[in-house]
């Protein structure tokens, strides 16, 4: 309770410029961190931010959804009110983000495990940072082809190569068995930070309500928020450049979900036991005996 009254109330705020709610807001989110860290059986363990790492990675994760909260909450009203694309063509121009992450974040996941998170994530932000200013020029009279469509490319090649490896990331700077546990804050703070992003940005870029009837109104607004959206993905990229520099340790978990295309927030996965084969990749029968074993098979 007081952790969705503390997101209600900095939203309103945000959304209203209603100052003391803010404070309230805040107020409740500090009674709700006393209580967590109180409680025997807390719903948000404070125990998994003991790891330096994984404090760091849903830093990242904060960052990383609360600039595609963001854009897509302006894109496709941009799309609509100034490019006068209708709802379904608005819609249908974002999909080739989702088809990106759909076929290759299987490959980019078995990457990210050779290659450790800190490169990816790094390349992934700063991909996905350029394909948002790329998006400035889907303005007025917009050809989906010309200027659309190559944004949508690049910000995809940039989630690709930073989705896999972030969920990987957080798996395996906490316990394994508290897996499950980590994977669904990572996803909590996610869905928080494009939430609080939607809230903020009209009132970081004057997006007031006349804009969304006066196309050139929310024209300009919609550039200031690619820049906004663009900034806030290239800071995520700098923390994960500078801050993720330590490997995992050899017997963290491994993501289960090898292909995944969401976009609101990192897929929900319980991870899997490394194989004991020396490999340290978790795949094929080495993982399947670990299981058995925890099963209490032979």
């Amino acid at each position: 309770v007081l952790g969705a009254a503390a997101l209600g109330l900095v939203s309103y705020a945000l959304i209203d410029t209603d100052w003391v709610t803010g404070a309230l807001g805040v107020v409740a989110a500090a009674l709700f961190v006393r209580t967590e860290r109180r409680h025997r059986a807390p719903m948000l363990p404070p125990s998994l931010f003991a790891a330096r790492m994984f404090t760091v990675i849903n830093v990242v994760t904060l960052f990383v959804y609360a600039a595609l909260g963001g854009f897509f909450f302006v894109v496709a009203l941009q799309l609509q009110v100034v490019a006068g694309y209708s709802a379904l063509a608005a819609g249908t121009a974002l999909l080739p983000t989702t088809v990106l992450m759909l076929l290759l974040s299987g490959r980019s996941g078995a990457l990210g495990e050779r290659l450790g998170p800190r490169l990816p994530l790094t390349v992934g932000c700063l991909l996905a940072a350029g394909g948002m200013l790329l998006l400035l020029r889907a303005g007025p009279g917009a050809v989906y082809v010309r200027d659309v469509l190559p944004g949508m490319v690049v910000l995809g090649m940039g989630m690709v190569a930073l989705v896999a490896p972030l969920t990987a990331t957080v798996l395996a700077y906490a316990p394994q068995d508290r897996s499950g546990i980590a994977s669904g804050v990572n996803n909590a703070i996610a869905r928080a930070a494009g939430l609080l992003a939607v809230a903020a940005l009209p009132l970081l870029t004057g997006m007031g309500p006349d804009a969304y009837r006066q196309p050139a109104l929310f024209d300009a607004a919609f550039d200031r928020s690619m820049v906004w959206c663009a900034a806030v993905f290239a800071v995520a990229g700098v923390l994960s450049w500078a801050l993720l520099r330590v490997p995992a340790a050899p017997e963290a978990a491994l993501p289960e979900c090898r292909m995944h295309c969401s976009l609101t927030a990192p897929p929900l996965d319980p991870g899997r036991a490394r194989a004991e084969t020396g490999t340290g990749t978790g795949t094929g029968k080495g993982a399947g005996a670990v299981r058995q074993r925890r099963n209490g098979g032979p």
